[in-house]
């Protein structure tokens, strides 16, 4: 039988803390940006300038949300243990272990682990490939809205009129494009708007689904999982089963 002894673990390291906490305001950051964008006509937001100038905002807070993806991406392959993607993303006996962890939950002592959890694992997972969809569509539209990189040149190009220079061409504005181009061009952005809308949505639901599942494993099971990543420790009162 194992002790039931309360003792701290060192669980997230530096760069992970720092990813989540960028990620968290960048994402929230992005999510207000983006209702302003839908509901601008709402809030009285009419003149192109301020469409773009909306835009660009939400372009500017969504490079420092992918470069933060980017890293912590990286890091999770040179990362600390419990950082590392093989100790998150689901892989061979993840079934039977997220079965005997909701056994354990059911019992009234649910396992504990200085890492994710099976189903923390899950989610995590989830989440990541929600990010990763979010940072590419965006990065896509923000090609072909307002020609930032770092695909915006070449989109800008893809549309101009013969002779035009593609620097020239500017956001929301026909002038100097071609009709034809600028038409294929809208037409192949359509999806990765549709993408980028109703993933940020799904996005909003796993963000409300982490925040009462922390809080709820946070009471029954206990750990300090919030604390947890501002100090990197988790303190636990059984021995974790990923130690």
């Amino acid at each position: 039988m194992k002790e039931n002894i309360l003792k701290a673990y060192k669980a997230w390291d530096a760069p992970t803390r720092i990813f989540h906490w960028v990620n968290f305001t960048t994402v929230i950051l992005l999510i207000f940006m983006g209702l302003m964008m839908l509901f601008k006509k709402d809030m009285g937001i009419t003149s192109l300038e301020a469409k773009i100038t909306l835009k660009t905002i939400h372009v500017l807070i969504g490079y420092v949300f992918v470069l933060n993806l980017v890293v912590r991406i990286v890091w999770g392959f040179v990362g600390g243990r419990y950082s590392r993607w093989t100790n998150i993303f689901p892989a061979k006996g993840y079934v039977a272990e997220l079965k005997s962890y909701l056994v354990s939950i059911k019992s009234g002592e649910p396992k504990q682990y200085v890492g994710h959890n099976p189903l923390g694992r899950l989610a995590v997972s989830v989440i990541m490939i929600t990010l990763s969809v979010m940072a590419v569509t965006g990065l896509v539209r923000a090609g072909t809205d307002i020609y930032y990189p770092p695909f915006g040149s070449t989109f800008a190009a893809q549309i101009a009129a013969e002779g035009v220079d593609p620097a020239t061409i500017k956001p929301y504005d026909k002038t100097g494009t071609d009709a034809v181009k600028a038409k294929e061009l809208s037409a192949f952005k359509g999806p990765f708007g549709s993408v980028h809308i109703y993933t940020s949505y799904f996005l909003m639901f796993l963000i409300v689904l982490h925040v009462f599942v922390v809080a709820r494993t946070e009471i029954k099971e206990g750990g300090g999982l919030v604390s947890a990543m501002f100090s990197g420790k988790k303190t636990l009162n059984r021995e974790p089963e990923d130690l």
